[in-house]
């Protein structure tokens, strides 16, 4: 009797006492640091040859459009170059599509292997290719096929790059590692605008214009070579092999979703990757594509102190893409990335104002501020991207939302800034673009939750030692406390 009693007065425990699965010692990643360090080199490798590419074509238009199409005037000539180099953008969606799913069934490391031969391939092909001359209208038609190479390719490459650094860095320095892509970004444009520069300043036009223009583009073949041998010699992120593992301990798997299904169910982050993205990439195609000829054909300065001076800018962005990248590691990706959008939107103006003084040293200070803005874009968004999403759809979603928004909004930039200038004959207008970007940028991070010193969404905890994951595992368990479950684990 009292025994019956005793039980039925007894207090059950609530489901709001239950506490989290206690992590274990194995449960945490310890990443091997020189493989981290290999990982990012090969990752930033990749985005390097992207951008040198980037900065070659651009700073050789005028000569490419007299050799493709020679029969033009000078005007159809960069229109028809540029309309080529501006193809590639419209492909860059299909190779993320295609690319993207791929990366995350078979693995990140093979399709990034994969991606930077086709670059390699499709830039060697350029140098190669016959003049209008020799070979009539098929000198263009294959000039747009190797272009078309090179965007398709394009199109798995930073989605996989920025996946691959951020699942193979710890916790506490994800967005100091991930920063290093942006700067192989800023060091390749710059490698190919200063290689073109120099043999234009110590070759003849004829001799540029005969075979000289050809000599950056068959540097593509030695780097691609290069950087395939590092890429494979990398092992599979930490982060997709623990995916792999729990996939096949289960006894059935979930079926994979199909890419409409994909993009349906993560539409909501899929919206914010593609707001950051845009306001990315807005900053640096304005900065990289449109400035020189803005500096140049607009506002009247001489052409070569407007290529130099777009490059001293880049120059300094640099070291600053990565003490921005450092920085979030301590006080979070939020504040920095919203404190360069409300810079764009309260300075875009001033800057311009400077920009159009002609005065050097007052057009040196615009730039420069734009400059330093946009690096707290690059030294955040390689980190702060793929955290959007789990590890099951990363690389796919990744590669799809960033192609899609730099094929609508970056690389448009440059097109729609010169015709709004052209159109309105008001030379504030770029300012008023990069102000409307820096509002939809601000508008989108409002809305990301706070990810720096986490782990990656649906990886486990990374850290650089054992030592630190004993002293994780230690300040979990007094931290720990009782924690509400799901609705289904209430029942």
């Amino acid at each position: 009797m009292d025994t019956n009693h005793s039980s039925s007065t007894r207090p059950k425990k609530h489901f709001w006492n239950k506490r989290p699965k206690k992590l274990t010692v194995d449960d945490i990643t310890v990443i091997d640091n020189d493989m981290l360090k290999r990982a990012v080199g090969a990752a930033a490798l990749g985005n390097a040859m992207e951008w040198f590419d980037f900065g070659v074509y651009s700073y050789l238009a005028v000569i490419i459009g007299k050799v493709f199409f020679p029969d033009a005037n000078n005007a159809i000539q960069l229109i028809a170059t540029f309309g080529t180099f501006a193809a590639a953008f419209l492909v860059r969606p299909l190779g993320g599509m295609v690319f993207g799913p791929l990366g995350d069934r078979i693995g990140r490391q093979k399709v990034l292997a994969i991606t930077m031969i086709m670059m390699s391939i499709g830039t060697f092909c350029i140098g190669i290719i016959p003049s209008y001359a020799s070979i009539g209208i098929m000198a263009p038609i294959l000039l747009l096929v190797a272009r078309l190479v090179q965007g398709f390719s394009t199109g798995g490459e930073y989605g996989g790059a920025a996946t691959f650094i951020a699942e193979y860095s710890t916790d506490k320095r994800r967005g100091f590692m991930g920063s290093f892509l942006e700067f192989g970004t800023l060091g390749g444009y710059l490698l190919g605008a200063c290689l073109v520069t120099v043999m234009t300043s110590v070759i003849s036009s004829e001799a540029m214009m005969s075979w000289g223009w050809r000599v950056p583009f068959f540097i593509a073949a030695p780097l691609g070579l290069f950087g395939l041998y590092v890429r494979l010699k990398l092992e599979e992120t930490p982060a997709f092999k623990q995916h792999m593992q729990k996939q096949e301990e289960l006894e059935q798997s979930k079926p994979r979703l199909s890419l409409f299904k994909m993009l349906s169910k993560h539409r909501v982050p899929m919206m914010k990757c593609i707001g950051l993205v845009l306001l990315f990439n807005v900053s640096n195609y304005m900065l990289t594509s449109y400035m020189p000829s803005y500096l140049t054909g607009v506002l009247g300065l001489p052409e070569l102190s407007g290529l130099l001076l777009v490059m001293v800018v880049m120059f300094v962005m640099m070291p600053l893409t990565l003490m921005w990248g450092r920085w979030t590691d301590r006080i979070g990706r939020r504040p920095v990335i919203g404190f360069g959008a409300v810079g764009l939107i309260l300075l875009s103006i001033p800057c311009f104002m400077l920009i159009g003084t002609h005065n050097m040293w007052a057009v040196f200070a615009g730039l420069l501020i734009l400059g330093v803005l946009h690096t707290c874009f690059s030294g955040t968004m390689p980190s702060t991207l793929p955290a959007l999403f789990t590890t099951d759809i990363r690389y796919s979603a990744l590669a799809i939302g960033f192609n899609l928004s730099v094929s609508l909004f970056g690389g448009t930039t440059p097109l729609l800034t010169a015709w709004l200038v052209d159109t309105t004959q008001n030379t504030m207008m770029p300012a008023y673009y990069m102000m409307v970007a820096g509002v939809i940028g601000l508008l989108t991070i409002l809305t990301v939750r706070e990810t720096a010193r986490k782990p990656l969404s649906g990886s486990s905890p990374a850290v650089a030692t054992e030592a630190e994951a004993h002293s994780l595992i230690r300040k979990l368990d007094k931290s720990a406390e009782p924690v509400p479950p799901s609705p289904a684990d209430a029942k």
